[in-house]
């Protein structure tokens, strides 16, 4: 079985780091001892079960994936940066004919996909890298085309929790609202309850103080007009384990749509399914 090489870039964050550990312990990987780091990290190095990795700052970065490059031969990138860094990212990436996976929020959504479309590579991009998550979300999209109006006169409330250091909105809870508004419901991102509190996760929410630092419970609430009738969706992640091996799961899937000959494609974690990853 040939190893499916890998550059996980983002280290030492947690997201990255976790994937760095499932990847590590998988028979298909093989990790590149670098990775792509935000100028705010000062260490040159960190460890991740036993292996050390090497951190290269953006200034240096172009010399460095052209050295890799040469000599490693083709790789593929996983990127969780800050949503500021996206489109840059997604920008090296293709300059630099580097397919990759991409799980982060945030950034011109439009531009990304313009971005990858327009160059010689095929990336997977998605907000969610949780495939029973996205498997959920394709349900809603389903209802949403096919009983449209169908909670037309309900109220909605939509209540998301991360930790402390997650800025921006849930990219899950704002695909939630598109598909509640074709359902008949009046809603907008803005009015989604965004809670990064630790004391109130843990004291008012129940969330286990072990992941505090780690997690995303998501809960939509519907109500009818007269308050008779109440719908409610929940789905409560601990960790990020789930989330690293959907992000495997869309590695194999792009090495093997690669493979086929796929350039300036952006494959969604749908596709990932579908594709039987």
């Amino acid at each position: 079985m040939n190893h499916i090489k890998i550059m996980v870039n983002g280290l030492p964050g947690n997201m990255a780091s976790n994937v760095a550990r499932h990847a590590l312990a998988h028979s298909r990987f093989e990790l590149i001892p670098q990775s792509l780091t935000g100028p705010e990290i000062t260490k040159t190095q960190t460890i991740i079960n036993s292996v050390s990795f090497s951190l290269i700052q953006p200034k240096d970065r172009d010399q460095a994936v052209s050295a890799i490059k040469e000599k490693e031969g083709p790789f593929f990138n996983v990127d969780f940066s800050l949503p500021p860094a996206v489109n840059g990212n997604a920008e090296f990436y293709c300059k630099h004919d580097l397919s990759f996976v991409m799980g982060t929020t945030g950034g011109d959504r439009q531009l990304l996909e313009d971005t990858v479309m327009a160059s010689s590579i095929s990336a997977v991009i998605a907000p969610n890298m949780a495939k029973q998550i996205v498997g959920f979300q394709a349900m809603m999209e389903y209802a949403a085309k096919t009983f449209p109006d169908l909670f037309k006169g309900y109220s909605l409330e939509i209540k998301e929790s991360h930790q402390k250091g997650k800025a921006d909105t849930s990219g899950t809870a704002k695909a939630m609202v598109r598909y509640f508004n074709s359902l008949g419901l009046s809603f907008s991102e803005e009015n989604i309850t965004k809670e990064r509190d630790p004391e109130t996760q843990k004291n008012v929410l129940g969330i286990p103080e072990e992941y505090l630092s780690g997690h995303g419970w998501h809960t939509y609430s519907l109500d009818s007009n007269d308050k008779t009738v109440h719908f409610e969706f929940t789905h409560n992640v601990n960790g990020r384990d789930v989330y690293a091996m959907g992000t495997l799961d869309a590695l194999i899937y792009l090495d093997k749509k690669i493979k086929q000959g796929s350039k300036g494609k952006v494959f969604s974690m749908i596709d990932v399914l579908k594709g039987g990853a």
